[in-house]
């Protein structure tokens, strides 16, 4: 079966053609705005369309049909996710528009986290709340870190494996027998580890007391941690590669902080795994940065984590003696997403 698999973004779409075989036919961006009968001009007509979806809520916890149920349900979520979700179904809209025969799957972020123990996808907010809007931890990066895992798993044995996915946005997820049972971000993608422009997790009394004290507008505050917080707002840049190039105060302070959240993450998912046999890094920054590799390696020593890390960008980077396995895992959200798709339609 061949699988168009559409990965919507902030601003574009990416859309990989994949054969039967999962080889890579044609890839490429575009602009969902723009149309795609130009971008997809020349390409074989897929067997089925695989979209990356961010949220699929309590409702869907595996891959799905797309239909015109389905497809109000998606819609339905989007307050739960007003800044990823339209973009997902605009990506899906506008590929179903050009192959409206053609079976389109969503595949779900959300999802891989649905096996996350009460425990953990509680917060300890009043039954009400929790009820009436649906308030859990939800997470996200759930194909990627459910790609990552598994082949971490096939490739060691290993059972009880933390995967951080450092990219633009960035998480780390606890997997315990190839099943989620902790992740960092929460309720929306802003919660968790220091991103790109993303602030992560802050005290939501410092929320209330901007808004009370300083009378900053829900929207100006959302806006300002999501898109002018993170590395952007402690280096002036959101480019790691910049930043770990960089010898003055402010880019290191930032390194420092990033490091030091990833770092106590991945301590609290290896306790939430019931201890760590493997540690994975993938993402941009995760494949790329072994610098970043290599810092959070030495905060992890107490672990038994410790790295000969000579650039890998695929394969394993564990240091001779050392008492957990740590590889570099290339992204492949893609590969989850074809997967899914042609299980759900057998």
């Amino acid at each position: 079966m061949r699988v168009l698999v559409v990965n919507a973004g902030s601003s574009s779409l990416k859309l990989r053609l994949l054969g039967p075989d999962d080889t890579v036919e044609h890839t490429a961006d575009a602009d969902p705005s723009d149309g795609l009968g130009v971008t997809l001009r020349g390409w074989p007509t897929p067997d089925a369309v695989g979209h990356r979806v961010v949220h699929g809520g309590t409702r869907f916890t595996a891959p799905v049909v797309v239909d015109g149920a389905v497809r109000k349900a998606l819609d339905d979520l989007t307050a739960l996710a007003p800044l990823h979700q339209p973009k997902s179904l605009q990506g899906l809209d506008a590929v179903s528009g050009l192959y409206p025969d053609v079976p389109a799957v969503a595949c779900f972020d959300t999802a891989f986290h649905t096996t996350i123990p009460d425990a953990a996808a509680t917060y300890a907010v009043p039954a009400e709340w929790r009820e009436r809007y649906a308030i859990r931890r939800y997470g996200f990066h759930g194909l990627s870190h459910s790609w990552c895992s598994g082949r971490v798993a096939d490739l060691t044995g290993a059972r009880r494996i933390v995967t951080a996915h450092l990219g633009a946005g960035a998480s780390l997820c606890a997997v315990l027998d190839r099943r989620s049972v902790d992740t960092t971000m929460g309720f929306t993608p802003l919660e968790g580890l220091v991103m790109a422009t993303r602030s992560g997790t802050v005290d939501p009394g410092l929320v209330l007391w901007l808004a009370e004290h300083e009378g900053l507008r829900p929207h100006e505050i959302a806006e300002t941690l999501e898109r002018r917080s993170g590395l952007l707002a402690l280096a002036g840049t959101a480019d790691m590669r910049e930043i770990t190039a960089r010898s003055d105060d402010r880019a290191g302070l930032a390194l420092d902080v990033y490091v030091h959240r990833i770092a106590a993450g991945v301590a609290a998912m290896a306790a939430a795994a019931g201890g760590l046999d493997a540690l994975a890094f993938t993402g941009g920054v995760g494949e790329n940065s072994a610098a970043v590799r290599t810092r959070v390696a030495e905060r992890l020593a107490f672990l038994g984590v410790t790295v000969a890390d000579a650039g890998t960008t695929d394969g394993e980077i564990t240091a001779a003696g050392a008492a957990v396995r740590t590889l570099v895992v290339p992204a492949r959200e893609d590969l989850e997403i074809a997967h899914g798709t042609r299980a759900v339609l057998g």
